[in-house]
């Protein structure tokens, strides 16, 4: 059975809820998510949801692809993903589709951010151009956070970074090239991200919850892309923790 989110702490934009476990947090989480996807469908007739790779929200995927509404109506996209494939790890498209696109959420509309077009530039423009068939702003964003506070693939030195924060570009899909390794990856950028009614920030472990609250206390975007998302004043943000 889910629990009901406990408020520990918040202000207008950033409201915090704490949970005992994971599967406490992954399940309301789902739950969250799946009402504002149906009152979107209840209001507009269409819903959409923006979410993010990565471990932590794959718990929150299995979950939300059970949930009734109507998902035909539904458009689901990335907030990021890696041009290539890497030994090291998969796309977030493939994680994306083995768990959340199944049992009912295999109906809804998912919208790549893969190109099949080899030119770079020609590729993202033709990505950009299929990400205008969701209606904006996005009903639902969900975000992951790492440790060195980079969001989506805004990651701190990133090559293009600078220019994927922001916040008074047109909203766009964007290339960087992570200065570590030199992987690309294409990303929404911040205007991008923000273009949304509500964001939900899934974070697990007191490490990640500091990295959080420096972001939250002024730190820079540069040095720590998530704070753009947590500074600002306009879009709601909810914050989904455990230890």
């Amino acid at each position: 059975m889910s629990q009901a989110p406990k408020r520990t702490s918040g202000e207008p934009n950033v409201r915090y809820f704490t949970f005992a476990s994971s599967t406490l947090q992954a399940e309301s989480l789902a739950a969250e998510v799946a009402q504002l996807l149906r009152s979107a469908l209840a209001e507009r007739g269409a819903a959409s949801l923006i979410v993010s790779g990565g471990r932590s929200p794959v718990a929150f995927f299995e979950r939300l692809s059970h949930a009734d509404l109507a998902w035909n109506l539904v458009i689901v996209s990335l907030a990021d993903e890696r041009v290539r494939d890497t030994a090291a790890g998969e796309s977030n498209e493939r994680l994306v589709r083995r768990h959340l696109l199944v049992n009912a959420a295999r109906q809804a509309h998912f919208v790549s951010l893969r190109s099949a077009i080899i030119d770079p530039e020609i590729g993202l423009a033709e990505r950009n151009t299929a990400l205008l068939r969701i209606a904006r702003p996005f009903d639902v964003v969900v975000l992951g956070m790492g440790e060195d506070g980079h969001t989506a693939s805004m990651f701190p030195g990133a090559q293009g970074l600078q220019q994927a924060l922001d916040e008074t570009a047109d909203p766009a899909l964007v290339r960087l090239t992570l200065a570590a390794d030199a992987q690309e990856r294409v990303s929404l950028n911040c205007a991008s991200l923000l273009d949304a009614r509500c964001i939900c920030l899934l974070i697990q472990g007191a490490a990640k919850r500091a990295v959080f609250e420096r972001a939250r206390a002024g730190a820079l975007p540069t040095e720590l892309p998530i704070a753009a998302i947590v500074q600002q004043h306009e879009v709601p943000v909810h914050v989904y923790w455990t230890a």
